[in-house]
């Protein structure tokens, strides 16, 4: 149950160590060239909401500078009056007021418009790419969900899917920002363009700071990412009610607290030395900013006091370089932010680049509608990736048409890993696998895998209805009630789904509201007509019936071939009284074959077959 503590030890020296990922100011500038590939992904979900996004912004950018210019020709007038006295062009000064007013207005609703958008535009981005990366994931080999860095890449870039939603508004928002930067440092420099080298200096060295510390940020995270998925699995194990009964019974419940302990506080630790260097840095670089704004709000004064600028003027250039510094705060840290999320999109689209080894050809060839010959094993020899033992090696033999095998040896000696050959969830290493005289990687991956039914040990328990649950066989005929139900008849499991309220539109597991969960042997009967839904010309039982008792067991498989004639079929499992129903017995001992007949052939030769069935007689006498 705790294996996964070998697996995080083994991956990670120092699983504390997050330096080893720290990112380069190169790396984070490199990692910019995503925002192009998701800005194109955003503009391929929606180009009219983006195209309406963009003009709003524009609009908007322009705002400000309207909005200061207009408040400085009514100051200048308003002084004017005053200082003489008394009213004139009053209309005027009425009409600066509303045309204020209006821009005031037009500013909100330009806002919330563009709030909306961006909403939309970002819910239509997750979950698009939601979608996209549940695709990709589905076209991946085996061996990567059997990886752990795979799994730590793919759980990055799971997170992407919902924190990045908000990266299109933040692009947006920087071509806005910029815009209007560019129209008030017109003006400013109009006035002194030194001003505007003081701006910079002003803020610069906050956004260096904070880019620094957001360096810091991402390292930690992404260097901790095994740890965070481990910290995710003992809160899962510690509180779910699969694991409910073992943690109660063992006493685990102290161990897991621990384990979750000793891991979040170390991150709580790491976590809190970098924000405590990020405000103490900050503080300093942001009093220096706030000294250098305060500078140039006194050369202004000065110069107003000396009458080379108009009131107006003293509150057109403070208010555009107050607004400046603004939106050079926010462009620099968007900007910094943007370099953040663009280093989270490089999890995402290193993700999507991921190739499958197991695809169909590009000359593909159709499965047969009718297997003739059979499926035939030459040489075959399979190891896993990162292994440098042999799962199977030199392993050859012939399953005719027809023909019900049955697979028997110790666990680890290979059987899974011959029917995950047959159905071709691995390629071999060695050797190749026929079906009528044709390699079996010159078919098509789908019309191959659609003519193969696979019913594993490990079997998904889907806490769907009992419907969806069996019309996972052959999910393409859901609404094939008839099919269904007659696929429940012949495993059983009508049996089982007459007792639910109900009945096939009962939710079945306790994950959801009003679900209903089952016994192993219960489940495993909904599992066993998925096979019959499937009504596929190769069907393999991967031990599926483990749960049932000897009796259960035998009746399922003694149905089962009833039902199955003229279907070839695989069987594994570790009970001698139904291996010995199979047409001939395959015995497999440490990857390699080492006997094969009928059962009553293989007690007569007197080998590990006849030896491994006394044993298991002599357990029942």
């Amino acid at each position: 149950m705790f294996s996964w503590i070998k697996v995080f030890r083994k991956n990670n020296t120092s699983p504390f160590d997050f330096k080893k990922s720290e990112v380069s100011i190169q790396e984070r500038l490199k990692a910019l060239r995503n925002l192009p590939k998701f800005f194109k992904l955003v503009w391929n979900i929606s180009p009219r909401l983006t195209i309406l996004n963009l003009f709003l912004r524009l609009v908007r950018a322009f705002q400000p500078l309207a909005i200061l210019y207009v408040a400085k020709l009514i100051m200048d007038m308003v002084v004017m009056m005053v200082s003489q006295k008394t009213i004139v062009n009053g209309d005027d000064l009425v009409k600066l007021i509303l045309i204020e007013c209006g821009l005031a207005i037009l500013n909100d609703v330009l806002g919330r418009s563009i709030a909306l958008t961006d909403g939309l535009l970002g819910d239509k981005s997750a979950n698009e790419t939601s979608i996209k990366l549940m695709e990709h994931a589905a076209r991946l080999d085996m061996y990567h969900f059997e990886d752990s860095k795979f799994y730590d890449k793919l759980e990055r870039a799971r997170r992407q899917t919902l924190s990045r939603s908000s990266l299109m508004a933040q692009m947006m928002g920087q071509l806005q920002e910029s815009i209007t930067l560019i129209v008030l440092a017109i003006g400013i420099a109009s006035f002194n363009p030194w001003l505007i080298l003081l701006l910079l200096v002003a803020v610069l060295p906050a956004f260096l700071g904070e880019s620094h510390f957001n360096e810091k940020s991402y390292s930690l995270l992404h260097g901790w990412t095994p740890e965070r998925r481990e910290l995710d699995y003992l809160r899962y194990t510690g509180s779910s009610d699969e694991n409910a009964k073992e943690v109660k019974m063992f006493g685990l419940s102290a161990f897991i607290i621990q384990r979750y302990k000793l891991l979040s506080e170390k991150f709580y630790i790491d976590n809190k030395m970098i924000s405590l260097k990020r405000a103490f840095w900050g503080s300093i670089l942001t009093a220096l900013a706030t000294f250098a704004h305060y500078s140039t709000y006194g050369y202004i004064v000065y110069k107003t006091i000396n009458g080379e600028l108009t009131i107006g003027d003293f509150t057109f250039f403070i208010g555009s370089f107050s607004r400046m510094r603004v939106l050079l705060d926010n462009i620099f840290a968007r900007f910094s932010s943007m370099a953040e999320s663009a280093l989270y999109l490089e999890d995402l689209f290193s993700f999507f680049e991921l190739k499958a080894n197991v695809a169909s050809p590009k000359q593909a060839v159709k499965f047969p509608d009718k297997i003739i010959k059979g499926f035939t094993f030459e040489n075959v020899g399979y190891r896993y990736p990162n292994s440098n033992l042999w799962a199977i090696r030199n392993l050859s033999f012939h399953l005719a048409a027809g023909e019900k095998l049955a697979l028997v040896g110790e666990n680890g000696a290979g059987k899974t890993t011959i029917v995950k050959l047959l159905a071709r969830l691995y390629d071999p290493n060695e050797g190749r696998i026929l079906v009528d005289g044709v390699d079996i990687k010159d078919f098509d991956l789908e019309d191959l895998r659609s003519q193969i039914g696979v019913i594993f040990q490990d079997f998904v328990k889907y806490q769907m209805t009992a419907s969806t649950n069996i019309a996972i066989g052959r999910i393409e005929e859901k609404e094939n009630h008839s099919r269904i139900s007659t696929s429940a008849n012949q495993s059983l499991a009508d049996t089982v789904i007459d007792k639910l309220p109900l009945k096939y539109d009962q939710i079945i597991g306790k994950r959801f509201a009003n679900g209903v969960d089952l016994s192993g042997g219960e489940w495993q009967k909904i599992a066993l007509a998925r096979a019959y839904m499937r009504d596929a010309q190769l069907i393999i039982l991967d031990e599926p019936t483990a749960a049932l008792d000897a009796k259960a067991e035998h009746e399922v498989f003694q149905r089962f071939s009833e039902l199955t004639k003229g279907k070839t079929a695989v069987l594994i499992s570790h009970r001698f009284s139904t291996v010995r129903m199979a047409d001939r017995i395959l015995v497999i001992e440490k990857g390699t074959l080492s006997e094969i007949g009928t059962h009553e052939v293989l007690m007569n030769q007197n080998g590990r077959y006849a030896e491994l069935f006394r044993l298991q007689a002599k357990g029942y006498q």
